[in-house]
């Protein structure tokens, strides 16, 4: 089992979503961050007369923790669907996953990442 974070940018999130679905990884979870990237300098601008500092980049984390099987296809998924070819498409981390627990019925390892009905 693997676990695949990934950020990317918020108004790539429904693609992503829709492209995991159609792949059958239908469960992940995640959340609005914010950041700075590589390339970000501290920067602020004037809009209507507020000073907003534009050096941050709101972003969405996503969380997945899927079999050893579906690595590769939801990898390529990511890739594919979070792209727009601009500076600050995002991040993708792959780490270890050493057990699972499905709390309900107690099943562990990858049947517990799927239904089997």
């Amino acid at each position: 089992m693997k676990k695949i974070e990934a950020i990317i940018r918020s108004s790539r999130y429904e693609e992503v979503k829709k492209a995991l679905h159609d792949i059958d990884i239908d469960f992940f979870t995640w959340w609005d961050v914010t950041g700075q990237g590589n390339d970000t300098k501290h920067k602020t601008e004037i809009y209507r007369g507020t000073v907003r500092d534009t050096s941050y980049i709101s972003r969405r984390y996503l969380s997945l923790v899927v079999r050893d099987v579906n690595l590769q296809k939801t990898i390529d998924c990511l890739l594919k669907t979070a792209y727009t070819g601009e500076v600050g498409d995002g991040k993708i981390f792959v780490s270890e996953i050493v057990q699972s627990y499905r709390i309900r019925t107690g099943e562990s390892g990858d049947e517990s990442l799927f239904n089997k009905d």
